[in-house]
C-alpha cells in the first residue's frame, strides 16, 4: 500500500468505517462495520481528479478529492475528508498517468466551438 487513510468526520477525527487506499495499480474503497464491502478500481480508469475544500475542511486541514472514472461499479465518486489532500491528489495523479502510459490507455477529448450563432453559409 502506498497510501491508506480513514474518512474523517467534520472535525477531523477518524471515527468512520470508510477506509481509502491505493497501491501502484489499484484504488480501494472499504466501507461498513458489520457488513463490510470492498470496491476496487484500476488506476488507468481514472479520467479526472479535482479537489474541493470547504471552510470547515480548511480549518481542520482536510479536503475532498472528486474522482471521475470509467469504472462500472464505482463510477464517479469522492474521497471525502482526508488529511493532506493536495499531496494525496498529486500522488494519485502521478500514479494514474504512469498506469495509463504503461497500459497504453488513450482518452480522447472532443473540442467543440460553442459559437452556435455563427452562420457558415
Amino acid at each position: 500500500m502506498l497510501w491508506k487513510a480513514r474518512k474523517r468526520i467534520w472535525c477531523g477525527l477518524p471515527w468512520t468505517f470508510t477506509v481509502y487506499s491505493f497501491d501502484e495499480e489499484r484504488f480501494y474503497l472499504d466501507r461498513g462495520f458489520l457488513n463490510k464491502r470492498q470496491d476496487e478500481m484500476r488506476l488507468y480508469r481514472v479520467l479526472d481528479l479535482g479537489v474541493t475544500r470547504s471552510l470547515i475542511q480548511r480549518i481542520f486541514g482536510m479536503g475532498t478529492i472528486a474522482v471521475k472514472s470509467s469504472d462500472k461499479t464505482l463510477g464517479d465518486f469522492e474521497i471525502k475528508n482526508i488529511k493532506n489532500v493536495m499531496d494525496v491528489k498529486e500522488q494519485l495523479s502521478n500514479l494514474v498517468e504512469e498506469n495509463r502510459e504503461k497500459k497504453r490507455v488513450v482518452s480522447r477529448e472532443y473540442m467543440t466551438d460553442d459559437d452556435s450563432d455563427i452562420d457558415f453559409n
